[in-house]
């Protein structure tokens, strides 16, 4: 076979293999996902194995099955937890009419707009309640927030499937733990085989630190947001709910806390519009960011270090010139994903592509740590 022939079987290769990818996508997505939770669902899996009573241990299937019962368990409890209290909070929110935010906030309106307006940040022709009325209308937009809940209830169909589909897969991830590795083997030629089953080992490794600790961070900043905002005098029931969003927010790198920040004083001016502003509320709002900021700096010099540097091993330069990028290209996803998909490319180049100098420069601590 000439050299030309062999390009254009592997060019047609190439081109069946993103087809298929394209056309299968969401299969693709199910298997994949089905893999993350299978790695976290993997110390489950070898504490049950450790099992043993009066010499009996347990199956496979059988500990596969409690280890997918007991992540169903923890998604279900959580959200079955949080989801009444959000419903209240929006509940609340639908009940509060823009212009009687604005009539409350009369005095610090009026205050903010002379500041402005004296540095020339505003027009003196501006109205600043008109301004902030229309701001407000738009942020606090419960229809909107509606129509979201609605277009999501409207795939309810498709959303079983997926959920079905991939704790089937994760049944069988689980029951046979070299089963994803043998697919992945399958399509790897034979000589980067033992290159190949190294990669997926320490891809597997480090991901389960990652999604694990990850876990752990939103449950840690929830609880020490909780905990915060109830101590300054916010409503347990609102602490709560700030909480989770703060929470899931922190998700998303840099901006998300920041969000989360925005949104928690946003609910805490809404629901205390009775208060006086200067003795009563301003209080209130300054004690909500202290404790939220509290909460970012032990997340920040705690629990980030922590989860990084047992998954990521990523200069902390080196996962923000990541994220830039990532954020450029795919917006916040792309920034969500951005850092497991980095660990997973830094370990393929470590294994397939290390004779290269930039390549062993970017693994360097991977080599040092997995």
């Amino acid at each position: 076979m000439n050299t030309i022939t062999k390009y254009i079987l592997g060019f047609i290769a190439l081109a069946v293999a993103i087809f298929f990818s394209w056309y299968f996508f969401s299969v693709i997505v199910y298997i994949l996902v089905s893999a993350v939770i299978s790695f976290i669902g993997k110390p489950i899996i070898d504490l049950l194995g450790r099992i043993s009573i009066r010499g009996w241990r347990f199956p496979n299937a059988l500990k596969a099955a409690i280890t997918v019962i007991f992540l169903w368990a923890v998604f279900i409890l959580f959200f079955s937890t949080i989801i009444p209290l959000a419903v209240h909070e929006f509940q609340s929110l639908e009940n509060v009419s823009v212009s009687k935010i604005v009539t409350q906030l009369q005095g610090p309106i009026e205050d903010a707009g002379r500041f402005l307006k004296y540095y020339g940040l505003m027009e003196e022709s501006q109205d600043m309640n008109v301004y902030l009325t229309d701001e407000l209308t738009d942020w606090l937009n419960v229809a909107r927030l509606r129509t979201w809940f609605g277009s999501v209830l409207g795939t309810l169909t498709d959303t079983f499937i997926a959920l079905f589909s991939i704790t089937f897969i994760t049944f069988f991830f689980l029951k046979d733990s070299h089963l994803f590795t043998g697919m992945v083997l399958a399509v790897v030629p034979s000589r980067y085989e033992e290159q190949a089953r190294n990669a997926l080992d320490s891809i597997q490794k480090l991901l389960v630190r990652y999604f694990v600790g990850l876990f752990l961070e939103i449950l840690g900043v929830m609880a020490l947001n909780t905990l915060g905002l109830s101590i300054v005098g916010l409503d347990i029931n609102n602490a709560v709910v700030i909480a989770l969003v703060t929470g899931v927010l922190n998700v998303i790198p840099y901006i998300g806390p920041l969000i989360g920040i925005l949104f928690g004083l946003t609910v805490g001016i809404v629901l205390n519009l009775d208060m006086d502003f200067y003795s009563q509320t301003l209080p209130l709002l300054v004690g909500m960011t202290a404790a939220m900021l509290v909460t970012r700096l032990i997340d920040d010099a705690f629990f980030q270090p922590l989860i990084y540097g047992n998954s990521v091993h990523a200069h902390p330069l080196e996962i923000f010139i990541v994220l830039l990028m990532a954020g450029s290209m795919a917006g916040i996803p792309g920034m969500i994903l951005a850092i497991p998909s980095y660990t997973v490319l830094r370990v393929i180049l470590k294994e397939f592509f290390n004779k290269y100098k930039l390549v062993k420069k970017l693994t360097q601590s991977l080599n040092e740590n997995i």
